[in-house]
């Protein structure tokens, strides 16, 4: 039994100053604390004032690092009841800043680090890890962190945060969560220069040995905590990202967030689209800017749509345009077609423009996952207000300083007349009197919620058609006073019960595909979910059987009367 200053130093039994009175004496803890007792609400409030004070969103970041780190049912109760206000400090784009600066803010061991250095010994480290329930694990390799490229071993701030959202977001307890980097080395010389760095200096391994790391990691996983743990692919760049899930997606539970969770967000938004433009999205001419994963996962969903409205696969492949950093994906250009979106290649005349591509083939919704700032330019914005009547505008490159435009110019040059979401979020737009709330196409709103219900049927794949049911169920949260603002997606506010109705759906999707393993099947799938979600308040270690006298009764001023600005 755990006792004494273990319940300070755990995350996860740590109340601080919530420990009655009882509790300090019977846990031997009592004189260890500053004497005032102050409930859990008491101690939010002072969270919500210490994070006011600091100026930057990196120093915000940083407290609640630091929180996590001692008091866990403290920060998700902080960060569930204010979503909107705090994901973009846990996750992008703040995220991407800690993970430049991860160096000099790593204190304390969260995950596993696993090197190419540990072949043959990779299963021996995860036992090393205390927890033995384990259900997810979100894994990269750092080679391509949002839109800053190759950060290496730096790149374990996604894992951490993307996890930190499964049990915010979506009630999944943290215990059964563990983040984990696979370094394998970097290609970016600043990193092995910088006496910072924290992974091994030296350039990434590729090729057969490679493959063979992260098979070896793959059967480990399954080996330590079961054939149904769920493994999340995390920030791999283009050349093993696609190639790996389709290798590993019908042997294991397993999905590519940049890939499908992207592309299963977006596809929500486009749905969410056709109730503002009146328009099916078997009417619309897609151009994306940008042909790699996240690109071809978005196109290739929204293809699965446009399937499930009546189309022809074919026909809708040819309503899809790509342009990459050759131009457009043409079968005629000296280039050659990338492999993974060979069947978005088109039978023209090539071209680099992405101006002239655009006047030319006049897209009625331009996609943008290039990570190049300001690419969808003035003219360009202007040809898609001529090419139709509401023009689809999504930015979704992340950071905020990666975004194809701002919202604001997507207004501006467009007359007011687009549809627009972006990856990261924006202020408000104002637009000839009239203010407009734009969406953030967060792939947090699909993620989080897949995880829960995955988990909770322990299902041994997780098949496509589970992204476009949860794209269907998100877009069925937005109102038509979220139309009005001008926002294709609900309020982050509204995000847990997003959540648990895309696990509830797929827990049903499931059981009807055979792909369940928990038995008997739930007779009320709602109770069932309901069932794994993790308790944020705090434990009560003590029937409440002592009794001590009551405390004079005291007025006590609030914490910004008593200390203002200080």
């Amino acid at each position: 039994m755990i006792r004494g200053i273990d319940h300070l130093r755990d995350p996860r039994l740590n109340k601080g100053l919530a420990f009655t009175l009882e509790e300090r004496q019977a846990l031997g803890i009592q004189g260890l604390l500053a004497p005032l007792i102050k409930t859990q609400e008491e101690q939010l409030n002072i969270c919500r004032i210490s994070l006011e004070r600091y100026k930057f969103d990196l120093n915000k970041y940083l407290y609640l690092v630091e929180l996590q780190d001692t008091n866990e049912k403290l920060f998700y109760s902080l960060i569930s009841q204010n979503v909107e206000k705090y994901l973009p400090i846990v996750y992008t784009p703040t995220v991407g800043l800690a993970c430049q600066k991860f160096g000099l803010v790593y204190k304390r061991a969260r995950g596993l680090f696993i090197t190419i250095n540990d072949r043959g010994h990779i299963y021996q480290i995860l036992k090393n890890w205390p927890e033995q329930d384990v259900r997810a694990i979100v894994f990269t390799d750092g080679e391509r962190i949002l839109g800053l490229g190759d950060l290496g071993a730096y790149g374990m701030g996604i894992p951490v945060g993307k996890l930190a959202l499964y049990t915010a977001l979506a009630g999944i307890k943290p215990h059964q969560c563990l983040p984990i980097t696979l370094d394998v080395g970097t290609e970016n010389q600043t990193l092995l220069e910088d006496p910072l760095y924290i992974g091994l200096r030296q350039r990434r391994v590729r090729g057969k040995d490679y493959d063979d790391f992260v098979n070896e990691f793959m059967e480990a996983c399954v080996k330590r905590f079961g054939a149904n743990i769920l493994l999340q692919f995390e920030d791999f760049a283009l050349a093993n990202a696609t190639r790996l899930l389709e290798k590993y997606r019908d042997l294991y539970c397993t999905f590519n967030d940049d890939i499908q969770g992207t592309a299963s967000v977006a596809v929500a938004g486009l749905l969410a689209t056709v109730r503002i433009t009146k328009k099916k999205l078997t009417e619309y001419t897609y151009m994306f800017l940008g042909a790699g994963s996240a690109a071809t996962g978005i196109a290739n969903l929204t293809c699965a749509a446009m399937v499930g409205d009546g189309m022809q696969l074919k026909e809708a492949q040819s309503r899809v345009y790509l342009f990459d950093i050759d131009g457009l994906l043409s079968s005629k250009r000296e280039s050659g077609l990338p492999d993974h979106a060979k069947q978005f290649g088109k039978d023209v005349e090539p071209e680099k423009n992405f101006e002239a591509c655009v006047a030319k083939y006049k897209p009625t919704c331009l996609i943008g996952c290039s990570t190049v700032k300001g690419a969808f330019n003035e003219k360009i914005l202007k040809l898609m207000a001529q090419n139709t009547e509401r023009p689809v505008i999504f930015a979704l490159s992340n950071p905020t300083s990666k975004a194809e435009c701002t919202a604001q110019e997507a207004y501006d040059h467009t007359d007011g007349k687009c549809v627009f979401a972006s990856g990261s979020p924006f202020p408000p737009v104002k637009f000839k009197d009239k203010q407009y709330l734009t969406g953030q196409g967060n792939n947090s709103y699909i993620f989080p919620g897949l995880a829960l219900g995955v988990i909770a049927v322990r299902a041994r794949i997780i098949p496509e058609i589970m992204f476009l049911s949860a794209a269907r169920t998100l877009a069925n949260f937005v109102s038509e006073e979220d139309l009005n603002l001008g926002r294709i997606y609900p309020p982050l506010s509204d995000i847990r019960k997003v959540s648990y109705s895309i696990a509830i759906e797929l827990c049903k999707m499931a059981y009807d595909k055979g792909i369940a393993t928990v038995y008997p099947k739930p007779q009320d799938f709602k109770k069932f979910i309901e069932s794994h979600i993790y308790n944020l308040a705090y434990h009560n270690y003590l029937p409440n059987f002592f009794h001590y006298p009551k405390p004079p009764d005291i007025k006590v001023k609030s914490i910004e009367e008593a200390h203002g600005d200080t």
